[in-house]
């Protein structure tokens, strides 16, 4: 019976293989999507590895700094260290943004910190680590940038002196990190013509005259170049103690919101990604619906077109068991055909995506397993369409 299902599919080999073909491309376009949110939940992770925290201090009654905004004093770093249990505090401010590189737009993720202290990058694939206090920078390599390039963010140019590889934020976009001082300046300060508006509003204020109160006047101005704000403080725990009862303690003395790395991870997925891994969810489902649809089309459409033959078959006494086979074979030679095309366009496109993608193994099998589901699914049409021929109609023409 192989090679009667054999003969069949040699008979009209142009518009199976034609259909094989498109199968394996909406299989690859699955395994794709279901790559892209492997991706995310990849990058999301690798940040948050890069920062080295235990806990993740934020603006009270935030999600920050990711999921929402949040601001705070960087002075807070001092409090922190005070804290029992506390051995290391780091302060970090992100900022996503665009940025030109030689008349290219680049969008990034801005990573501010102070080294030695957490937040900066795992380590690097060439250059070295950010030595100077300001206007040196390490990019991932997604950025495009090189060694030695120099990059023009609001006021000053960044010389790259360092280069990682994988971190991206869970939107995808490559990690920037400089020194916090730079980064507080390019995320806070206001510019010249904000100043300049401030400086004459509070000069028109009678409360701030310059004759009446210039020491005032002078700090409120002083004020306006500096910038005191972070995102978020890294905090790591000494050695014996538990990070949740730190971070209790944080909130309770503080009066900040504190994370274990265990829940700013369930917060970076849950909520981040959340919304686009119910998209994708949702376009694996239309996916795989359509397979099945194609697929059952397909072996229905070969079966009408042999329902003579199959009378004959049945005529001289064939099981029905056999002709069963031959449409299931048939099938599967479909489904078999149309995820090795899959899997080779998704091992070769991936690469071309804007999108970081992540091909797990599981997910290759999954596919593979609901493949062969698909196929025995959708052979049930041909089968019963082919079960249901009665043997007379062999002789009745």
């Amino acid at each position: 019976m192989i090679n009667l299902a054999y003969r069949d599919i040699a008979d009209g080999f142009g518009r199976y293989l034609a259909t094989a073909l498109g199968l394996g491309l909406l299989i690859g376009v699955t395994l794709t999507m279901a790559g892209v949110f492997r991706g995310m939940v990849d990058d999301g992770k690798a940040l948050l590895r890069a920062s080295r925290a235990d806990i993740w201090v934020v603006q009270q009654d935030t999600l920050g700094p990711f999921a929402e905004p949040s601001s705070l004093p960087d002075e807070m770093r001092r409090g922190l260290l005070a804290l029992p249990g506390v051995a290391r505090a780091g302060n970090v401010a992100y900022l996503t943004m665009e940025v030109s590189d030689q008349g290219r737009s680049v969008r990034i993720l801005l990573a501010g910190y102070e080294p030695g202290a957490g937040g900066g990058p795992e380590y690097l694939v060439a250059g070295r680590p950010i030595l100077r206090p300001h206007y040196e920078l390490v990019a991932d390599e997604r950025t495009g940038f090189a060694l030695g390039d120099r990059i023009h963010i609001k006021r000053h140019d960044y010389t790259v002196v360092g280069l990682t590889r994988g971190l991206r934020s869970p939107a995808g976009d490559p990690v920037v990190f400089l020194p916090l001082k730079d980064a507080q300046q390019i995320q806070f300060l206001k510019d010249n013509d904000a100043i300049f508006r401030e400086k004459r509003r509070l000069a028109g204020n009678p409360l701030f005259n310059p004759p009446s109160n210039p020491a005032l006047l002078a700090a409120i101005e002083a004020n306006q170049f500096a910038n005191h704000r972070v995102n978020a403080v890294l905090v790591r725990v000494l050695p014996g103690y538990d990070a949740h009862a730190v971070a209790a303690e944080i909130e309770r003395w503080l009066r900040l919101t504190a994370y274990t790395d265990e829940q700013m991870t369930t917060i970076l997925i849950g909520q981040l990604i959340a919304m686009a891994s119910r998209q994708i969810g949702l376009f694996l489902a239309i996916l795989t619906l359509v397979s099945t649809a194609i697929i059952a089309l397909t072996i229905y459409s070969m079966t009408q077109t042999k329902l003579k033959e199959i009378a004959v078959l049945k005529l001289i006494g064939t099981p029905n068991r056999l002709i069963a086979g031959m449409i299931l074979q048939e099938a599967l030679g479909l489904g078999f055909i149309g995820f090795i095309v899959g899997k080779l366009a998704v091992t070769y496109w991936a690469p071309l995506f804007p999108k970081h993608i992540v091909m797990l193994p599981c997910d290759t099998l999954s596919a593979a397993g609901v493949t062969l589901v698909i196929c025995v699914l959708a052979s049930l049409a041909g089968i019963r369409g082919a079960l249901r021929v009665p043997p007379a109609s062999a002789i009745g023409g």
